[in-house]
């Protein structure tokens, strides 16, 4: 087994302006997820949010601490999402198992000493994407099932962006403190995310895309509404997006992100949108 953390500083809307390509790709984008046998994640400054994935082929994995973090045990003063990406497995906490498959999740509550992902089977090993932040008070650890999920169908295929919103890990689906997390499937026909985009001076944002076409790619866009960037992102990628930026992307065929919140406010709606004419 192996577990990888990368340390990735907070940045200033006025720095990121002068960012060529290179030097955008290598503060925000999360090149590589996943990894057999192996826990991979990134630490970012912004929020303090970390994002991962695990995926366990001949042995289980345990969530294991890291320096950055300066504890015991990984959850001691964090609380944890995961959200099953593909095929089958078991994540055990203290002991106790939930078995996930294809967009079910569980909630990992602040104090939970041992977390350990399982494939159900080796030949199709399940792919655990993850997200953690730091967490002021303790709730119970609680699988969300799909009967569990809200959905909300949004966008329309004549704008390109009729998706469905899957809400996971949510105050209202499950108890928890600070993060929220969800999932959003593209329709065929449509490229668009977050049209049109907003921001959120409250809270910040990490998206995880996949089921991205082989040798396609999504364009994701961020910074300020009058000053965006553009980041192209491949199948398994993630990217971090801090309050002040917009975050929107349109890829070249349809595709499936997870994204994940974290900050003071628990309203979804929350956030200060720009139509598609005041972008820059």
């Amino acid at each position: 087994m192996k577990t990888t953390i990368e340390e990735r500083w907070g940045s200033h809307p006025d720095d990121v302006k002068h960012y060529d390509t290179e030097q955008l790709r290598k503060e925000f984008l999360v090149e590589k997820i996943f990894e057999a046998d192996s826990v991979l994640m990134t630490y970012t400054h912004n929020d303090r949010l970390i994002i991962g994935g695990a995926m366990p082929v001949n042995e289980p994995l345990k969530l294991e601490t890291v320096d950055l973090i300066r504890s015991e045990s990984f959850c001691e003063r964090r609380e944890l999402g995961i959200i099953c990406i593909e095929n089958e497995g078991l994540v055990s906490v203290d002991g106790t198992e939930y078995k996930l498959g294809y967009k079910d999740a569980v909630y990992v509550g602040r104090g939970s000493r041992d977390v350990v992902f399982k494939s159900s089977d080796a030949d199709k090993p399940a792919k655990f994407y993850f997200a953690s932040a730091p967490a002021h008070k303790e709730y119970p650890t609680a699988q969300v099932t799909s009967q569990m999920r809200r959905t909300r169908d949004l966008g329309s295929a004549q704008t390109s962006n009729e998706r469905l919103l899957n809400q996971i890990i949510l105050s209202e689906i499950v108890p928890c403190c600070q993060l929220q997390m969800g999932l959003t499937e593209l329709q065929t026909g449509s490229v668009w995310n977050t049209m049109p985009p907003h921001t959120h001076s409250r809270r910040m944002e990490a998206y995880f895309y996949f089921k991205v076409p082989e040798s396609q790619a999504v364009g994701h866009f961020m910074g300020q509404p009058q000053q965006t960037r553009h980041i192209f992102m491949g199948n398994e990628q993630a990217v971090t997006s801090p309050s002040w930026s917009i975050h929107s992307a349109a890829g070249i065929s349809n595709y499936t992100f997870i994204w994940a919140m974290r900050g003071e406010n628990h309203e979804y709606d929350e956030m200060d949108q720009f139509t598609a004419d005041k972008i820059r």
